[in-house]
């Protein structure tokens, strides 16, 4: 049972975590060649101020860059 974990930074839409567990499914599906409910789709949302590249925060790389 393949098991997808993702994480992401808060703040898509519904509609937008529904689409990428459907793709990320039907990938899954395509390349291990497993039915579609044996396939589980973890989305972590994560804030912004837990999420960090280039040794800043997305919340402060927001304050910087306007």
């Amino acid at each position: 049972m393949p098991l997808l974990q993702v994480s992401i930074v808060e703040g898509r839409s519904p509609e937008l975590k529904e689409r990428l567990i459907h793709d990320l499914t039907a990938t899954v599906v395509e390349t291990l060649a497993v039915k579609p409910e044996a396939v589980r789709v973890l989305i972590q949302e994560l804030p912004r101020t837990h999420w960090g590249s280039a040794g800043q925060s997305m919340a402060q790389r927001d304050k910087d860059n306007p």
